[in-house]
């Protein structure tokens, strides 16, 4: 049986993960990234300004990660959206109010619809 490449993916642009988890991790040309917080990487904190401005800090986060494996956004989504994942918890590490996690493909990707 062939194996398969598991790569561990670490920005240093974006915050480090708080618990024993990777940023992302990318096996064969999957990349599955760590619900990211909207926390500024520079002190480890949440940034100031409620929901909204969190939001924008946790997708520029996971951007610095897609960049690290060497894709962006147009990997995660664009017209056709991707498969959705829906968490409920008590409680976000350091009172955040957001958490944004994604699964990407590596390299160009072609639409096949599958409708039968």
């Amino acid at each position: 049986m062939a194996s398969v490449v598991r790569k561990i993916i670490c920005s240093a642009k974006a915050p480090a993960a708080i618990g024993p988890y990777s940023q992302a991790v990318v096996v064969d040309k999957t990349m599955y990234v760590s619900g990211q917080l909207g926390m500024d990487p520079a002190n480890g904190q949440l940034v100031p300004g409620g929901v909204k401005n969190e939001t924008k800090q946790a997708l520029v986060n996971m951007g610095e990660i897609l960049k690290t494996a060497g894709c962006d956004y147009s990997n995660v989504f664009q017209c056709n959206h991707p498969a959705r994942a829906a968490y409920q918890v008590a409680a976000l590490p350091r009172g955040g109010r957001v958490e944004i996690e994604a699964v990407a493909v590596l390299g160009p990707i072609t639409e096949v619809s599958s409708a039968l």
